[in-house]
């Protein structure tokens, strides 16, 4: 796959363009079935906005996108990574695993649940600002949950990062 949340059944990108342009199908690319990757990563830029995997190897038990059957192998040195970003303000999850993999890395002891934010404790960025750590809910339309709910609880993180 090259890039984020690539299936066409994954609402990701119709959650940003309901929120960002009040239109769900901004990013969509309905002839092609598809969505447009050069607007998103332009879009992505200009708000200053970056994504990365938790893990950089995984083994996958099961040829599916379920995380039930993802076995991290190396998880992302994170403290590395956003020593690239010292502007960064905030980790977003979408996903359980996700999530669990970086409290491990940070050593969190309880998994926030989603809908959720907290400090990571002892981490701030490169202008000493603490970095928090939100666990939003799957935009895979097999998470129970309505997409309207969804893009609330996106748009609430948003608001949160972008005040």
């Amino acid at each position: 796959m090259d890039f984020y949340y690539p299936n066409f059944i994954n609402d990701h990108w119709r959650i940003e363009g309901e929120i960002w342009f009040g239109d769900k199908n901004h990013f969509v690319d309905i002839e092609h079935h598809t969505f447009r990757k050069e607007e998103i990563v332009r879009f992505l830029t200009e708000k200053g906005i970056a994504f990365y995997d938790t893990a950089e190897s995984v083994i996958r038990h099961k040829d599916n996108a379920s995380d039930a059957f993802l076995e991290i192998v190396k998880p992302t040195d994170i403290r590395t990574l956003l020593a690239q970003i010292p502007l960064c303000q905030a980790i977003v999850t979408t996903g359980e695993k996700a999530c669990s993999t970086l409290c491990s890395y940070f050593s969190i002891d309880r998994v926030p649940k989603p809908n959720t934010h907290i400090v990571i404790p002892n981490l701030t960025n490169g202008v000493g600002e603490s970095i928090t750590l939100y666990r939003l809910p799957s935009s895979s339309r097999a998470y129970p949950l309505a997409f309207s709910k969804k893009v609330e609880a996106y748009r609430q993180m948003f608001l949160d990062v972008f005040q």
